[in-house]
């Protein structure tokens, strides 16, 4: 990797750094950098450790990782529809992915049922999108995006119906979850293993990325196997987002303003571009956690009404731009 692409992925590995000791340290008892450090290497008192290693730690890698896996998936739909206003939730992947993951909690599995529902939800969201936007002709990326839009409201309506029949002490846990609760995550290390698998799998691809984003024709006509390409960036988005989903449930537009925003500052080159949204991605999202940790503390506002509040106006910004 060139100097020119490792220097804006060290400044932002950086800001990741500081965003995850500030989120560790800061809380109704306020912990030093240093004694975060102690307690990392074995040190510390039991209240630190408690604290550290089994609440605030699991919860900052938790945000860290789904805001990752958000971030690297919206940029790769972005690329494959050519439209900065594309991403998993928008697209209805997430609502998808959700409505995986309720019905295996109606059905009282959990654990990796869970995890293998929500992926089969995202998945099934995809093809429902690109075949309905297909139709009997060839889809566009305005067409695609307007059907993902369609589905999306649909499953919202899916999930409102599935609220209205699940039993009544269920209903605050489920909310929260679709709302985006970051207090719900569990161990944070399979959604960090798929973040960083994906990335190993999808970034040596940049340079075949960067010619798709100009169009299918000519990345066909520069030797570009384009369908399986476009195949695999269907799988992975879908993977990415229902592991996020499953991890802190439906969080939107992390996909839609961390590639947008990157690729004002650092260009389009993908090489660049995805593993910087891993790590953006990341630090917005635990930045965003910290934010609902604090706002109205002792109690807690869900992570997803904090990326709505700054995702919203993003997107109606990009709109305006591109009509």
């Amino acid at each position: 990797m060139t100097r020119s692409l490792r220097l804006p992925l060290m400044v932002l590995a950086l800001l990741s750094l500081g965003a995850m000791v500030l989120s560790v340290g800061i809380g109704s008892v306020a912990i030093a950098p240093a004694d975060i450090l102690a307690v990392i290497l074995g040190d510390g008192t039991s209240l630190q450790r408690t604290l550290v290693l089994e609440l605030r730690l699991p919860r900052t890698l938790s945000a860290f990782a789904t805001g990752g896996l958000l971030a690297v998936a919206g940029a790769l739909m972005q690329v494959l529809l050519r439209n900065p206003l594309a991403d998993p939730y928008v697209l209805g992947l997430s609502g998808g992915a959700a409505v995986g993951a309720l019905l295996a909690m109606l059905a009282g599995f959990g654990g990796a049922i869970i995890s293998g529902s929500a992926f089969g939800g995202a998945l099934f969201a995809t093809f429902l999108v690109f075949g309905l936007a297909h139709g009997s002709g060839s889809w566009t990326p305005s067409r695609l995006l307007l059907t993902g839009v369609v589905v999306a409201a649909g499953w919202g309506a899916v999930i409102t119906l599935m609220l209205a029949i699940s039993p009544t002490q269920a209903l605050p846990g489920m909310l929260y979850w679709l709302m985006g609760d970051m207090s719900y995550a569990r161990s944070p290390w399979p959604a960090l293993v798929v973040l960083a698998l994906s990335c190993a799998a999808i970034i040596p691809l940049g340079r075949s990325l960067n010619v798709l984003a100009r169009g299918p024709l000519q990345a066909a006509a520069l030797g570009v196997a384009v369908r399986p390409l476009e195949w695999l960036i269907f799988i992975a988005a879908s993977l990415l987002t229902a592991t996020a989903v499953t991890t802190a449930g439906s969080i939107g537009f992390v996909g839609l303003v961390v590639p947008h925003m990157l690729r004002l500052v650092l260009g389009n080159d993908q090489r660049l571009i995805l593993p910087a949204c891993a790590l953006a991605g990341g630090a917005l999202l635990v930045l965003a956690d910290t934010l609902a940790r604090l706002v109205i503390a002792p109690e807690q506002l869900p992570v997803g009404v904090i990326t709505a509040l700054l995702g919203v106006p993003t997107f109606l910004y990009l709109l305006y731009r591109s009509r």
